[in-house]
């Protein structure tokens, strides 16, 4: 069954980048001064995405109206929407000493009302590559009925290993899967290289996990139907019945991914593009993503200015 409806890409931009320093998602990174954001809504346009929806902090709109609409075509439809700290389910209230939104899931329930289309997420700091977005956009065209009472999402994975930054630990979502299927997605943080060629990270347990570097992983490259939002409400309202009180608390969109299918409510398809990920977690990262935009630029792969 192919879906009438052209997918959306809804970004999460409203980090901080405790880490990086800065809001590195509004920062020029390619030659011809493009944002790794523009990269993103570039790929995704040429794979045939219609709407781009941007969750952002409401003080930054301003910024993205002001420098990046006057950029796109004006048939681009592009929409911004606000992660609130008290856009929670019905009866729920944060806490007053909650300082910060609830994490990812609840980024993504922030585009609720304004999604009704098969759509694809992913970061605003991150670079997939062009044949991520190809892969999601054949997957929704060839996506099954889910007339066996399950839905039917997926993910792209990349190599834990071509993930990794020289200076300091990442978080990332580590991926069970057989026959292309996810079994179980967990989300584990601080991951960095041991000296055996192995990696070490920590559960949300505060477990020491090891990977094997070829393992696939989650960079939050996920094909959603709007289904996903009721089940996502659910598990939000489950989360903060338990977790509302602890002020470090975030719901991530892989730990409700991993109740779907292991529920067996829905399944998650891994797609392998062949491109390779990167991005910028710390400000020293920021050299590197520029070496290699510059490489894509001279292998033709973009123009050196995206929107001419």
């Amino acid at each position: 069954m192919t879906t009438s409806k052209k997918p959306a890409l809804l970004v999460l931009a409203a980090g901080l980048g405790s880490r990086y320093q800065g809001l590195k998602q509004f920062e020029p990174m390619g030659p011809g001064g493009n944002t790794l954001l523009e990269y993103s809504i570039f790929d995704a346009l040429r794979a045939g995405f219609q709407r781009i929806v941007l969750v952002v902090q409401a003080e930054h709109q301003e910024i993205l109206e002001k420098n990046l609409r006057p950029r796109l075509k004006s048939s681009i439809d592009l929409r911004f929407v606000h992660q609130h700290l008290s856009d929670l389910p019905a009866g729920l209230q944060a806490p007053a000493t909650r300082k910060k939104p609830w994490g990812t899931l609840h980024a993504v329930l922030s585009a609720r009302h304004v999604i009704d289309e098969p759509f694809a997420v992913i970061n605003a700091d991150d670079y997939y590559g062009a044949k991520a977005y190809l892969a999601v956009a054949r997957f929704f065209e060839r996506r099954p009925s889910p007339g066996d009472q399950k839905d039917h999402y997926c993910m792209v994975g990349y190599p834990l290993g071509q993930t990794l930054s020289a200076h300091g630990g990442v978080n990332r979502g580590r991926c069970v899967q057989r026959s292309g299927l996810l079994l179980s997605v967990e989300e584990v943080v601080n991951i960095k290289p041991e000296s055996d060629g192995r990696c070490r990270g920590t559960d949300l347990l505060g477990q020491a996990v090891d990977f094997d570097p070829k393992e696939p992983i989650s960079m939050n490259f996920w094909g959603f139907t709007p289904s996903v939002f009721a089940y996502m409400t659910e598990y939000l309202d489950e989360f903060l019945q338990v977790r509302a009180g602890d002020p470090s608390a975030e719901a991530y969109i892989p730990s409700a991914v991993n109740q779907l299918v292991t529920d067996g409510r829905a399944d998650c398809e891994i797609l392998h593009s062949g491109d390779a990920w990167f991005g910028v977690t710390f400000a020293k990262d920021r050299a590197e993503m520029q070496g290699r935009l510059q490489a894509l630029v001279e292998q033709g792969v973009y123009p050196e200015k995206l929107w001419h």
